[in-house]
């Protein structure tokens, strides 16, 4: 092959074929590789530099740490930026706020109605929390038929599925609204956590000067027929990083409100019998405009050590 300049190279990865392929995905490659030899020549990138971020990108596939890169380098929370965006030029009720998913949701977690707990129950671990409200539409009318999958860390920061000492499903549950478009549920209030140390994220985040510390949050993907399927967070208050999270996750209007309840009487169904802190909440869901907005955005199940 005769000598290449840069710009006939790109031309012909951006061209040279032997099929048609899927168009979208080779305009999107061709955009990202363009995009790529542009900061090669603009930051003058050595072999050895470029070479050492394959290895890097190597050993972060390896790790199961892909969903933690997207997350501290801001895609997720863009992704979130553009679907606001897009919600309000169509003129569309805002509704709960989205928040990222991050990369540790589990599907079926076992299923309750009304009300459920997310441990097994053979220990409680202090303090106890419960969390309730009702799901809603735009305009305040309860949800019949809504499910609230719900998912937190334990107190060491870790989630079940990818910690091995802890059960199945762990933390883990699902509850559909009663009549009344109610639910809540009995856990503890989880701690904040860091990333990884010694992995590809925290060499990273090292590298950049940044922590990778998040906020104490519990998640929540919340669907029901007709309406938007929501993914979102609640942020607890009083935590350091609660607006620094290397994650770029927290949003005002999630930061609930801790109370403290002396007075167990009609939480007995959920093995209370002393005082707790309660946190109420309401979810407002959008109504759906096309089939897909009532589907979950389907990802591989990705690691966390």
């Amino acid at each position: 092959m005769a000598e290449l300049t840069r710009q006939e190279l790109l031309k012909l990865v951006e061209t040279t074929q032997a099929a048609d392929g899927n168009e979208r995905v080779r305009r999107i490659v061709g955009r990202v590789v363009a995009d790529l030899f542009e900061a090669i020549d603009d930051l003058d990138i050595t072999p050895d530099e470029f070479w050492n971020g394959v290895g890097w990108l190597t050993r972060l596939g390896a790790s199961g740490q892909t969903g933690l890169i997207t997350a501290g380098l801001g895609f997720d929370r863009l992704l979130d930026i553009r679907e606001d965006e897009k919600d309000r030029r169509a003129g569309l009720a805002m509704g709960t706020p989205r928040a990222i998913e991050g990369p540790l949701y589990i599907p079926d977690a076992p299923l309750a109605t009304a009300e459920v707990r997310l441990d097994d129950g053979a220990s409680a671990r202090a303090p106890v929390l419960v969390m309730e409200g009702r799901v809603l539409d735009a305009k305040g009318t309860p949800l019949k038929g809504a499910i609230v999958d719900i998912w937190h860390c334990n107190e060491h920061g870790r989630y079940s599925h990818f910690d091995p000492s802890q059960k199945e499903f762990e933390l883990r549950r699902r509850v559909r609204v009663d009549g009344n478009g109610a639910y809540r549920f009995r856990s503890f209030l989880p701690p904040g956590y860091a990333i990884p140390p010694n992995s590809p994220t925290s060499e990273l985040f090292a590298a950049l000067g940044r922590h990778g510390n998040r906020p104490a949050h519990i998640h929540f993907l919340v669907s029901a027929p007709g309406a938007k399927t929501l993914t979102t967070q609640i942020n607890i208050p009083g935590d350091a990083f609660i607006h620094d999270d290397f994650a770029f996750a927290t949003r005002d209007s999630l930061i609930v409100t801790l109370e403290t309840v002396t007075d167990p009487k009609g939480y007995e169904s959920l093995g209370i019998t002393g005082s707790f802190t309660r946190i109420q909440f309401d979810f407002r869901l959008q109504p759906a405009t096309a089939t897909t907005d009532q589907q979950h955005l389907a990802r591989e199940a990705r690691a966390h050590a």
